[in-house]
């Protein structure tokens, strides 16, 4: 390639000169903190009913003899099946790290590591891999319509939505990790844009009982940037215009009203902006009720209240979750459980640790959550448009609870694991590597748990991210 003319093309550009020696020390970091947590996610959801669907189909359609590991499983199959199962793993619970436009992670990660597992690649090899692919959805969510998005002062969600974007980036690292050249990988992109899932998710909010399909199937994603990568190593021509063409091209077929290119482009490969809103999750519960429930976990820990004390929760939330899938009572699955804000603050109230065991049946469907869901009332946060105009990781949450002739009240503008102005927010690596243990204990020995999360905090030095993933299986080597 002799010229860098069109978005596609300079993403392809950015792809093969983003080697691990060009990134700065916070994009390295926090590639580590994205690998430990989403692996401890996907360990934690090997017995969930969304996890093990995925294990069996990418078992299904990867073969017994692959070179590709399910995590969680002592199962190698191949790198299509691997993928699909492990960002079905990931997203499972719910609780995976989110950064703009939203659940990145299990889109991006899983075909990597796939494809660097049987590669053989190196731990500096998945870090560049793993940035460019983070790097590329936050820029091009930042260039499209907003969930979030509020006009004149009011809330104003878009009525297409969604994370298919995500496969440009998922396709650059499979494409990166392959050594591919800026011409295959523009042809990769190319493709990419073109077989991308639709953005089914506003249809998704609004349908309750939800669909456990969920915003986007991340198994369905990671096939899609797999194709894309192979069919252009093999020869097939992709649209470098993909991007450019706003009446035809991917900004109008895939439903965004808003398309901002400067936003992809701007220092791209010298301004690393990702990290900077790289959030993670301490429940397995959408993030919208996370200040909330940082709120309720004060307000019951430290005056030691019983589910059956309370009288009644109001709580006030973020304007967009209007919408069927927060607001649905009725829970017939566990993953119904991971939005409905009636029952994610009734299971809260029951001093439960924040972690995979808010996801256990018999506390899910327990008498006590379900008769404390009754009693939980919602209005929107009335301060909520200046407050997240004013600072994007604003998720503003006041709650009251009624006990013992009291009302105990809390309120939060920033939820645990999101980097703000407030530093009491942000989640260190070792309350990410807690989280880790956590999720990981009871699926693999305690031995291969150490040597996970040493090896991965020190990944810039992993010759083989095989040995990695050697360790996140349930029998030792």
């Amino acid at each position: 390639m002799t010229t860098t003319t069109t978005i596609v093309e300079q993403l392809a550009d950015f792809t093969q000169r983003s080697a691990y020696d060009t990134l700065p020390a916070a994009v390295v970091d926090e590639c580590k903190r994205i690998v430990l947590d989403s692996l401890g996610c996907a360990l934690a959801a090997v017995d969930q009913p969304k996890g093990k669907i995925g294990i069996d189909y990418g078992a299904w359609m990867g073969g017994v003899a692959g070179d590709a590991t399910i995590i969680g499983t002592d199962q190698r199959v191949s790198v299509v099946g691997a993928a699909f199962a492990n960002g079905e793993l990931i997203n499972a619970l719910d609780m995976d790290a989110v950064v703009p436009p939203g659940h990145v992670t299990p889109y991006v990660l899983p075909g990597a590591l796939a494809i660097g597992e049987s590669l053989g690649s190196s731990g500096q090899d998945l870090i560049a891999a793993l940035a460019i692919s983070h790097e590329m959805s936050y820029r091009l969510g930042k260039a499209m319509d907003y969930l979030r998005d509020t006009k004149d002062g009011k809330v104003s969600p878009p009525k297409i939505y969604g994370y298919s974007s995500t496969v440009f980036g998922a396709t650059a690292a499979i494409a990166r990790l392959k050594g591919s050249g800026a011409e295959t990988i523009a042809h990769a992109l190319g493709i990419a844009g073109s077989i991308s899932p639709v953005n089914s998710q506003v249809a998704w909010f609004q349908h309750a009982p939800s669909s456990t399909i969920k915003y986007l199937l991340a198994g369905a994603l990671t096939q899609a940037a797999m194709a894309a990568a192979h069919m252009a190593e093999l020869g097939h021509r992709g649209d470098f215009q993909i991007l450019d063409d706003r009446e035809y091209g991917f900004p109008r077929f895939i439903g965004t009203t808003r398309w901002e290119p400067e936003r992809i482009l701007s220092a791209l490969g010298h301004d690393w902006q990702f990290p900077a809103e790289q959030a993670y999750k301490p429940y397995p519960h959408c993030r919208i009720l996370h200040a909330l429930l940082d709120s309720l976990n004060e307000i019951v820990d430290q005056n030691e209240l019983r589910p059956d004390e309370i009288d009644g929760i109001k709580v006030w939330v973020e304007g967009f979750v209007e919408q069927p899938v927060w607001l649905n009572r009725e829970i017939r699955h566990v993953h119904d459980a991971q939005f409905s804000i009636a029952h994610g603050i009734a299971l809260g109230a029951h001093r439960v640790p924040p972690g995979k065991a808010w996801q256990d049946p018999e506390l899910v469907f327990g008498e006590s959550v379900m008769r404390l869901m009754d009693k939980v009332e919602h209005a929107v946060h009335p301060d909520y448009v200046a407050l997240l105009t004013g600072h994007a990781a604003s998720r503003p949450a006041r709650i009251e609870v009624a006990a013992r002739g009291q009302t105990f009240v809390g309120e939060r503008r920033y939820p645990k694991g999101s980097p703000s102005p407030d530093p009491a927010s942000y989640m260190s690596t070792q309350e990410l590597v807690e989280k880790f243990r956590d999720n990981a204990r009871d699926v693999i020995p305690e031995a291969n748990i150490a040597r996970v999360i040493d090896a991965v905090l020190d990944l810039e030095n992993v010759e083989n991210i095989a040995s990695v993933m050697a360790d996140v299986r349930p029998g030792k080597r």
